[in-house]
């Protein structure tokens, strides 16, 4: 079989001068060793502030393709390069399953790595005896379970969220949203499930009148119809959604006299750190758009986000935890527009690189993980440096017409005519937006359900390795910061022997 599929491979093609050197793989593989036995020099350090970063959707295969796509960019063949948190010094990989589902979506998935507690497919911040849409019990304090950011308030700390979706997306609304269907984004939505939206407490209520939601310290993202009237405009010229009558930005500035509302990227650059202590921005009408299709002078980056509520957040003695999402990089899966979800992975990576470089590693804990996987494959048998975002140059179908190196298995385009042959790909031009080629026609890309990576730096992030329960993450946070109810390693019995080796922690990653 592979002597037949290879073919079309193209021999001829030649690797680069220093690669055919034996040295060079050999001091390559120095390098890592080195690396690997540097981390016996442990960080053991209380982790003063904790920095979560969740690639919403952001497969090991987007990984790799992010990587291969910015060395690309920079005029390299791309395989050889790393992304940001790739550099970080310990791995491990996370079982992303629900309690009643074998492939996750983002709300029971939140549950999990915020809040420590696998649940139920569609719900957030309720224990599994909590039925979709059933609003009652999900109501019930008996079978709500708490976040990471309660813990991290109860113990003095500044806290927050970013997205790159809405304030109430289901991800970031795991840090203080306990409901029966992630779709209760405003009393609107419940309204269309048949609840009660004066006793069935909406996602945006939860987050401006609830606690911890009205602690947050920081809050940015799209999203701002879910909290103002269906008559009113915002501030970026749309109707809001709410029935009530409530304008929850307003509740929410009267109730933090020191804190400012931004709607922009100018207002947001604009800030004095020093003279607030609470940040809304809000930042669409809905998500915010793509980076690479984005007005950047009215909507800020990811980066530009992390910047400024670090800043913020670093005013606290006692330190912080803030939750950092790239949600596009699911959102564009969903479209099955590879070349966007990648675009969102890049900037996803600066973001982190930027979070690194502004903090201490003895102090602060970096985590960089997903929620769960999407099917993006890359196939056939392309020669090093072949353009990611294109086609397989020389390994052909038996049609003889090219494929696509990135490709999904469900999806709404199958390039193929009304008698069900493929498409001669050459002839379709490509743009950042385009569609990739799938197998088996759906409305929209669907999540998969394989493991996803968790990448650590800083204290304790050593715990972070082999296989792991996605809802064990917060607790070894926990653990790290000397947060919450469970075992932390300020009260845990420590080998002091263990204690000494900080002392010789000398690196940075």
């Amino acid at each position: 079989m592979l002597s037949g599929q290879i073919t079309q491979f193209d021999f001829n093609q030649r690797p680069p001068d220093a690669e055919r050197r034996p040295e060079f793989w050999r001091g390559l593989a120095r390098q890592e060793l080195v690396r690997n036995v540097w981390k016996q020099n442990l960080n053991v350090n209380k982790a003063k502030n904790i920095i979560m970063f969740l690639g919403d959707g952001m497969s090991l295969s987007t990984v790799a393709a992010a990587r291969i796509l910015k060395g690309q960019k920079i005029n390299h063949t791309g395989e050889e390069e790393v992304l940001s948190f790739e550099k970080f010094p310990h791995t491990g990989l996370s079982k992303t399953y629900c309690t009643n589902a074998q492939v996750a979506d983002s709300a029971c998935t939140a549950t999990a790595y915020l809040c420590g507690v696998k649940t139920n497919i569609f719900i957030i911040g309720v224990t599994a005896n909590v039925e979709f849409n059933n609003c009652t019990a999900s109501m019930d304090a008996s079978n709500q379970v708490s976040s990471i950011a309660a813990w991290a308030q109860a113990a003095g700390k500044s806290t927050g969220f970013i997205t790159t979706t809405t304030l109430t997306h289901a991800s970031p609304a795991g840090t203080y949203a306990h409901v029966a269907n992630r779709l209760y984004e405003s009393d609107a939505d419940v309204l269309q499930f048949g609840q009660d939206n004066a006793t069935c407490i909406d996602i945006a209520q939860q987050l401006v009148r609830q606690e911890p939601g009205r602690n947050f310290n920081i809050m940015m993202g799209g999203g701002m119809e879910k909290f103002i009237p269906f008559y009113q405009r915002d501030a970026h010229g749309n109707f809001g959604m709410r029935q009530d009558g409530r304008n929850l930005i307003s509740q929410w500035q009267d109730e933090h006299p020191r804190g400012q509302v931004v709607t922009n990227r100018d207002e947001l650059l604009k800030i004095n750190t020093s003279e607030i202590t609470h940040l809304m921005g809000v930042f669409q009408s809905k998500a915010l758009d793509y980076h690479i299709l984005a007005n950047h002078s009215k909507q800020p980056s990811l980066s530009e986000m992390t910047e400024v509520a670090l800043k913020l957040l670093q005013k606290n003695e006692n330190g912080y935890f803030i939750f950092i999402e790239g949600g596009h990089i699911d959102t564009a899966h969903h479209e099955n527009k590879a070349a966007v979800a990648l675009e969102e992975t890049l900037e996803f990576e600066k973001a982190i690189q930027l979070a690194r470089d502004m903090t201490d590693v003895k102090d602060t804990l970096i985590v960089v993980t997903a929620d769960h996987g999407h099917p993006l494959t890359m196939v056939g048998y392309p020669n090093r440096g072949n353009p990611i975002l294109g086609l397989n140059k020389h390994d052909r179908a038996r049609d003889g017409l090219k494929f696509s190196t990135l490709n999904y298995p469900l999806g709404p385009e199958q390039y193929v005519d009304s008698n069900g042959r493929r498409l001669n790909l050459d002839r379709i031009p490509r743009t950042i937006e385009s569609v990739f080629p799938s197998y088996i026609k759906t409305s929209a890309g669907h999540h998969s359900g394989e493991d996803v990576g968790i990448f650590s730096s800083g204290p304790f992030a050593h715990l972070f390795t082999g296989v792991l329960q996605q809802h064990t993450i917060p607790h070894l946070m926990a653990y790290a910061s000397c947060m919450g109810d469970g075992p932390t390693m300020c009260n845990d019995n420590y080998d002091d022997r263990v204690k000494a080796d900080n002392s010789v922690y000398n690196y940075k990653n």
